[in-house]
């Protein structure tokens, strides 16, 4: 099963390319890295640790 990549961060709705930079938990949960940033690095919807999403080209 492939990631699914979201294309926007789910708080502050910017756009997160594939390319660029993206924090993810392990349910996909996605937000761009400041917002993840001001979160502490733990996801709001199921408190996971937010990682660095993989890039695609």
């Amino acid at each position: 099963m492939a990631l699914q990549m979201k294309p926007e961060c789910e708080k502050c709705h910017q756009p997160l390319p594939a390319s660029g930079v993206a924090m993810i938990c392990s349910y996909e949960c996605t937000f761009c890295e400041s917002c993840a940033g001001e979160m502490k690095n733990v996801c709001p919807n199921c408190s996971g640790e937010l990682l660095r999403r993989p890039k695609r080209k």
